[in-house]
Order: C-alpha cells, then structure tokens, then sequence
C-alpha cells in the first residue's frame, strides 16, 4: 500500500530537492527513498517506471516551472520589453536553480507530457514576438533565436564562465540589445 501522502508530485518534489542541493547526477531512487522515508521498491507505486520515468517526470516539471517564469515576466509587456522581460526571466530562473536547469534536456525524447511542456515553453515564445509581426516560419525561426540566445547566456552563467571583473549585467544588457535590434528588423514572412 503507498504510503499516505506520497503521490508521483510529491516523488518528483523530493527528486527536485535533491537536484537542487547535490545537482542532476545525485538523482537516483536509492537517494530519492531515503528523502521520502521510505524504502526503494515503494517508489515503483508511485513511478513504475523507474529512474528513467522519474528523470522525464522532473523534466516535464522543470520545463511547467520555465515556462511559468517565462509567461509572468512577460505579462504586461510587448514588443522590446516582452523579449527582454523574457531573456532576464530566463537567465534568472537558470540562476536561481542550475541544478534543475541542467537537468532540463535540450532535446527530449517525444513523450505527450513532456512534448506538451515544451509546446507551452515555445507558445510563450511566440507570444512575445507578436508584436514584431512575424509570420509563418520566421515566428520559429525568431522563437528559436531567442530560446538560442537564453539559452546560451544561461548556461554560460551557470556554468561560471563570466569571470572577468566587467559588469555581467552590462553584458546582458548589450546581448538584449543586439538581439532586439535584430527583431526589429526581421523579416516578416
């Protein structure tokens, strides 16, 4: 019988917390037991698939989580200050949490959930670059730009590679810069 209280949420919760104090290779269901409180096997009630099914359930959640952040830095905003409000959103969420961000794959394998997840990351996306009157592919074409721009940007952060004495937020200010500048004059279709 489950243990009361204990859902497939709360197993990724606890998979989470773990991500986040000993970062995405400490993820196992040995390490996510002993957290919940229960033993290993009782994990498979609640994530019958496993280590793998676990590592997808924490990818959809992390991706849920980003997607979030993004759509609320967003709102309110159009234009230039949408894409910007996104990009810090971005960097933010990645700062704030690079040990769920590194766990996020870059290229999922099709699943429905996490397909959905990132269907809800990429519409965001879209919806910020509205106002630059984007059509057909080229929407893409900008929403890929602009998740390669974040992307990047983040992943160099985290990863401590911004060790110069200059401003980082300068830095990122310019890269906002370059890359509004560049939609602006995008080509609509």
């Amino acid at each position: 019988m489950p243990r009361a209280g204990l859902t497939p949420d709360a197993v990724v919760s606890y998979a989470l917390g773990l991500i986040d104090d000993q970062g995405p290779d400490a993820l196992t269901l040995a390490a996510v037991a002993a957290r919940a409180g229960v033993a290993t096997p009782s994990l498979y009630k609640h994530v019958p698939g496993g280590l793998a099914e676990l590592r997808r359930l924490v990818a959809v959640r992390v991706t849920e989580e980003l997607a979030t952040r993004l759509a609320k830095s967003a709102v309110g905003r159009s234009g230039d200050g949408a894409v910007e409000a996104v990009l810090r959103g971005y960097h933010a969420y990645a700062v704030e949490h690079p040990h769920r961000y590194n766990a996020l794959p870059q290229a999922p394998q099709p699943d429905d959930e996490l397909t959905r997840a990132a269907a809800e990351l990429v519409e965001v996306l879209v919806a910020v670059l509205h106002d630059y009157g984007l059509q057909g592919p080229e929407v893409i074409h900008a929403a890929r730009s602009v998740r390669s721009v974040a992307h990047g940007f983040a992943s160099l952060s985290i990863a401590g590679s911004f060790r110069r004495s200059e401003d980082l937020a300068v830095t990122q200010d310019r890269l906002i810069g370059v890359l509004t500048a560049g939609l602006r004059s995008w080509p609509t279709a």
